[in-house]
Order: C-alpha cells, then structure tokens, then sequence
C-alpha cells in the first residue's frame, strides 16, 4: 500500500517527509508513558528519564555540544531565539523562511547574489547582533557558507542563529561554539513526526528565561513521545544522500534538455532540493498538471505556496516577478526512486512541450 495514497510519486520531502518506521515504533513506545514528565511520582520520574535520554540522543546524532531545548517545530524555535535574544538587534538574509522574517520586521537584511549566497565580507558591523542565516534554503536548497559567517559575524561582535530546518539529519550540522550560536531543527523534515523540533544553544545564557519546564526556557508539557521519535529519526543516519544526489543529477540532466532551467544551479545546494523554471508555463498550471497525474510537488515553500505573491526567495536571486512565477520546487527523500524521477519527467517533458508550442 502508498504511503501517500493521493499522489503515487511523492516528491515534496522539503515541505515534510514521511515518518520512519524506527520513529513511528519509538513514539508508541512514548506514547506508553502516559505520566507527565514533571510530576514527582515513580511514572513521572520514568517520563523524565525517557525525556532526557531523547535528549542526549539528538545531542550525539548531530554533534551538538551545547544545550537542547525540545519545542513544537523549528517555527517556535525561532520564534524563542529571535524574540528572546539578549542582543539589542536583529539582522536577517534576504532568503530567510517566513518564520523567522514575521518576527523581526524592523531587522536589517543581507542581500544575497544570483547564485542565493550571503557574501560573508559583506556582512559588516555586528555589535550586538542576532544575525539568522539559514544552513540550506528551503526553496532552492543552496547551502549557505556558515563557518565563514560565523567568523564574519563574530569577529564584528554578532552572535549567528542557523535555520537547519532543512539540512539536519542529512548534512552535518554547524557545531556549537565554531560555526553556530544557535540552531532549529524539526524533526517532521527528517522522518520524525509533526510537531516536535528543538532550540539548540551554544549555551543557555543567550535567551531569556521565562519560567515553566524544559529549565525554564519553554512552557508546557513536554512531548516526550515526539522527543523520543526524533531521536529515532535522526539515528536513522544519512547513508542515503549519495543516492539522492545521484538521482537529482538524472533529473535535472533531463530537465536542462527538456528547456528548464534550474535555480542557483552552479551553487553549493543540497542533495534534496531542487528548483525549476520552466518558461512560458505558470508553476500552478505546472502544479495542476502533476498532482493530476498522482505526483507531489510544490511552489517554493509549504507555508507559503498557498499565496499569490511571487517568492521572496526568487526575486531576492535576481528572477522578476514572470520568472518565479515559473518555478516549481521537487524535494526528494530516503524513498525516492528512479521511478518516481520517471514519473516527474514523463509530465515535465509534456509540459515543456507545451509551453514550447505555445499551446
């Protein structure tokens, strides 16, 4: 039986990947602890401790040797940090998720080139600066250089909060004190489930404390079933990347000679993400034509595609408002197979036909 029985070729991974069974078996196992992991009692203090072991597991499987704080996404997570920061000011990329943009509307912005990248020597005075710079764009799937900007940032006396919403569980993450103040992940973009993901701080000191659990630094019950399925994913490991680079390679030869372009091609991007235009056809006539033929793709990012307005993330690289309206965005995953690009491609090729003719 699919895992998605709406759309047989499911390539939108970016926007959440399927659960993994060793996930799905660790959240039942939480889901058994039925105590409140704060209560004092024998069934509370079990809780407690399966808590705290997910937490030194997602510690190890990324490296992290700083300080985990479980939240409900990486959406809250950068809400915390950017709305709890000492720092007196806040400096975001152009490319950033609209998570972190809707919180710091005031925040100054770094501009990136046509190839999606911050120039690290352009970043400038920092003093006191919350600077957001995501690890890999969620649209396009650029990595961003963020040991460099970490040095360019500190060395102007900034501090750096890394979006790895999209790059944890897959590539290593920045490590804590050398490359990262702080960073976001969500489990739901690495095979864990909805709803949990984590605030990783080089130290605790960097936030406000407001009271309630997780120290004092997130209110409200912990989801210790969620906790222990992350961990699970991230364990999972990242042995299958190569294989996804392989097959992104096939698509995107066979895209370039159907007549597409593909966005930020020459750039450092992801294994999982890709972005394409195909001229002269409207990425939701593009949208409409795959998801009638059972394939799952999107238009640039999941919490935004709904909307009529061209992406940030497009025109911030130099495309006017008619070229990002033309690009559509294929995210792939652990499951992903050759079948699933020969499925995509038999649609692209008819579609870039189409818009060939004219038609």
């Amino acid at each position: 039986m699919t895992r998605f029985p709406l759309n047989s070729t499911y390539l939108d991974h970016a926007a959440s990947a399927p659960l993994l069974p060793q996930a799905r078996e660790a959240m039942l196992e939480g889901l058994a602890l039925d105590a409140n992991p704060s209560s004092p009692h024998r069934a509370g203090r079990a809780a407690k401790a399966a808590l705290e072991d997910a937490r030194a597991r997602v510690k190890t499987a990324l490296g992290w040797s700083g300080e985990v704080i479980f939240t409900s996404g990486a959406s809250e997570a950068l809400e915390i940090a950017l709305t709890r920061s000492h720092a007196a000011r806040r400096m975001i990329s152009a490319v950033e998720h609209e998570a972190v943009s809707r919180h710091v509307p005031g925040a100054a912005i770094l501009p990136v080139g046509p190839d999606g990248l911050v120039d690290p020597a352009a970043i400038g005075d920092c003093i006191d600066t919350l600077v957001a710079v995501q690890q890999v764009n969620n649209e396009t799937g650029v990595i961003q250089p963020i040991a460099e900007i970490y040095d360019a940032v500190h060395a102007s006396g900034g501090l750096l909060l890394a979006d790895c919403a999209q790059g944890a569980g897959k590539i290593a993450l920045p490590p804590a004190g050398l490359a990262c103040d702080m960073a976001v992940i969500s489990a739901h973009k690495f095979g864990g489930p909805m709803g949990i993901g984590a605030l990783l701080l080089r130290d605790l000191g960097l936030i406000a404390p407001t009271g309630g659990q997780e120290r004092g630094y997130r209110g409200g019950t912990e989801n210790v079933a969620g906790a222990m399925a992350m961990a699970a994913a991230l364990e999972a490991g990242d042995d299958w990347m190569a294989g996804a680079a392989r097959l992104r390679a096939r698509l995107e030869d066979a895209i370039i000679d159907a007549g597409g372009e593909v966005i930020a091609a020459a750039s450092p991007r992801i294994a999982t993400i890709g972005s394409y235009r195909l001229p002269g056809l409207a990425s939701m006539v593009q949208l409409i034509r795959l998801d009638g033929a059972g394939i799952a793709v999107s238009a640039g990012s999941a919490c935004s595609s709904g909307s009529l307005k061209p992406s940030r993330v497009l025109m911030a690289l130099g495309l006017d408002e008619k070229a990002a309206g033309e690009v559509i965005r294929v995210s792939i995953g652990r499951e992903t197979g050759e079948a699933d690009i020969d499925a995509f491609l038999a649609v692209w090729r008819d579609l870039a036909a189409q818009a060939g003719s004219g038609a």
